[in-house]
């Protein structure tokens, strides 16, 4: 019992910061004049560092690179546990367009905050809009604006790091910008997938890899590019569960 009135004090806390900033960052958006809406961008993602401090149960700890240059463009993966990861990563100080489901565009608030901050909407089961979706990625890119991706394109259900699709090798080679992988570990448990009330207090883990290059690479080199940045991944979440790589690749396990 307590933990469902603890969950639903903190959904109707976060459904009250959303409505709250709504007003605002509509304010912010109709002074921004930057191409990619940089700082109605940063501004959205702001809310969800509000939303991690707001919540008693996670305690957020970010590692690794120290990024400079903010607006020198990334290709940024990460693997995915949680619907957590969303405003947990948007607490790294720095604006990246996150690539969405189509569906989350349509609802109200959320749907207009995601297009007043020119996220993009990402359609699977449409090839044509796929396919714009990656060229509107690309074209932030090249405006000097991170985009980002979680690779295994869903949550993990099982704490493992599953496969990845070659979309956002494929998009840094074309660009010829750097892959800055993001580690995430602990937010599984904080929201369970096909879960609404959030688990007990714990740790979160959030690390920066350093940047890997993609000058001279081309598409062949995607598949290499992938698997070596996964392997970085598993290898990071291994060494905080104090276990094998083996045990966290869903890939490796399931073949065998």
């Amino acid at each position: 019992m307590v933990d469902i009135l603890r969950s639903l004090w903190i959904w109707i806390s976060a459904s009250l910061l959303i409505l709250l900033w709504l007003p605002f960052l509509t304010m912010i958006r109709l002074f921004d004049r930057d191409p990619v809406r940089y700082t109605t961008g940063r501004w959205f993602r702001r809310l969800g560092m509000v939303m991690t401090k707001a919540n008693p149960l996670w305690k957020l700890k970010i590692f690794g690179e120290y990024i400079i240059d903010l607006r020198r463009p990334y290709v940024i993966v990460s693997n995915h546990q949680s619907f957590a990861d969303i405003p947990l990563i948007a607490n790294l100080p720095w604006e990246m367009k996150w690539l969405a489901k189509a569906e989350l565009f349509k609802l109200p608030v959320i749907g207009w905050m995601l297009r007043m901050s020119g996220d993009i909407p990402v359609d699977r089961k449409n090839k044509r809009a796929a396919a714009q979706s990656f060229i509107k990625a690309y074209r932030y890119l090249m405006q000097k604006c991170s985009v980002i991706f979680f690779p295994e394109g869903t949550r993990s259900s099982d704490g493992l790091v599953h496969r990845f699709t070659d979309g956002a090798f494929q998009l840094a080679i074309r660009a010829q910008v750097p892959i800055l992988p993001l580690v995430v570990e602990g937010s599984r448990d904080c929201l369970p997938k096909r879960s609404w009330k959030f688990g007990k207090p714990r740790d979160i883990f959030l690390k920066i890899l350093p940047p890997i290059e993609t000058k001279g690479l081309t598409a062949g080199d995607a598949e290499e590019l992938r698997e070596r940045i996964r392997k970085l991944i598993i290898e990071q979440i291994a060494e905080w569960r104090g276990t094998e790589p083996e045990k966290i690749d869903a890939v490796r396990l399931h073949a065998g």
